[in-house]
Formats: structure tokens, sequence, C-alpha cells
């Protein structure tokens, strides 16, 4: 592929964005199923720069040439309130491609966030701005400014291929890239999934035990598991 840059994403509705920034990333993985959840959660590399940070917004995509972040810079300019920079340069530590100054630029112009495959620097700048950026590497390596690579391309991060338009969502449990087509499925999941929990919680609180909550008795005995009463080493 030669290096291009494209100007646009598909949008997502804005209401069910907001519905989705409302559930977490564990509920959100759960909501998508055992198949879609797995394709969607980026690798455990990824974390955020600062505790606390939760992003969600539409992912604006770009490829680095390992030790450089020039398309870091096209995908800044292309990105809209909201949207999330979703950055990599295969996973390299040299050439780090986030800093302070993309942090101010991304919260001046009122970006959602950042996503980094590869090294972001200045994470103690960047947690007192409060910018939600997540990360697989912290290094100050030099970047070069020189190309090649392309912007709202698909791009592989952490294992999974994120594509311009993806819904990102991110929090201390992880971070999902979820298509828009799947976006409605993993919020309505989650909000289920969130409701059900609730009333645990209370049933809980009122003394119930999860092993009965969760029915666990028949799965115990369809795997065949013995109980004993007794200690492993008690004289038989």
């Amino acid at each position: 592929m030669k290096p291009i840059v494209y100007t646009k994403i598909p949008r997502i509705d804005r209401d069910l964005i907001a519905r989705a920034a409302r559930q977490t990333v564990a509920d959100l993985h759960e909501g998508l199923g055992a198949v879609a959840g797995r394709q969607c959660l980026l690798g455990p590399k990824m974390r955020p720069v600062w505790n606390g940070a939760k992003v969600c917004g539409q992912a604006v995509t770009c490829f680095n040439y390992p030790g450089d972040n020039l398309m870091l810079h096209a995908a800044l300019r292309l990105a809209e309130p909201g949207d999330v920079v979703v950055a990599t340069n295969g996973g390299e530590v040299q050439g780090a491609l986030w800093g302070d100054m993309a942090t101010l630029f991304a919260q001046l112009k009122g970006l959602g966030g950042a996503v980094i495959d590869g090294s972001a620097r200045d994470s103690a700048s960047v947690a007192e701005m409060g910018f939600p950026v997540f990360a697989s590497v912290i290094s100050v390596s030099h970047p070069e400014k020189r190309g090649p690579g392309s912007a709202n391309v698909p791009v592989v991060v952490c294992g999974i291929t994120v594509h311009p338009g993806d819904l990102i969502v991110g929090d201390a449990d992880g971070v999902l890239a979820i298509p828009p087509e799947l976006v409605e499925t993993a919020v309505a999941g989650a909000e289920a999934r969130s409701a059900k929990e609730e009333a645990m919680r209370a049933r809980l609180k009122e003394g119930a035990t999860m092993f009965d909550l969760l029915n666990l008795q028949p799965l115990f005995e369809a795997a065949g598991i013995v109980e004993v009463e007794g200690a492993w080493n008690d004289p038989r």
C-alpha cells in the first residue's frame, strides 16, 4: 500500500456513543459475547498512562514508520471533537509517538483521548492535564518526522485490527475497539448485564451466595466434581 491519508471516518450516532460511555469496558466486553468480545479486546500491554483515565470515542487511526511520528500529526489534524487518536508504529519502543505537546493540542481541540501502540512520554505532565491517554510503552525515545505512513486506514493495535470509525472504549481494565455495526449490541448487552448485576448486589447484601445466584450446582455435577466433607489430608 502506498502512503495515504483518508480525511473522513464513518460516523456513529452520538446518543449511542453517550450510552456506551456510561458503561464499563468489562460490561461492554461481555455484552459483545464470547467471540466478538475477544475479537475487540486489545492486548493487556495497552494500559492507561494515569490512574482513572477513561476514554470513549471514534477512532482516527494512523500507522507510523518505526522511530517516526509524522503520521500522528496527520491524525491530530483530521480528528474532530470527541474522536480518539489511535496511533501505532507496530508497538516499537523507538520514537515516542505521543507526549505533552500532543496532549495539549488534542485537549484544546476537544478530542476524546489517545490510544498509542508504541511509546508515550511526559507521563507525569499528561496525568496533570487529565487527558485520557493509553499506551503500550512509556519511553522518551526521540522520534523523527520523515514518514512514510498512512492515516485513517485499518491498523493492528496490540493484536487487534482497528478500523477508522471503530468505537474506542478504555478504562482501568483495558481497551475495546468496537466496529460500528456491533456498538448497539455491545451497549444493549452491557446495559442488561449492569442491571442484572445491580440486582445481584442487592441479593448478596441480603445474604445470598454467589454459588446459588449463579446456579453453579448443575455445572459442578456436569463436570463430575466430587465434594468430600473434610480436609484433603484427613485419615481415610
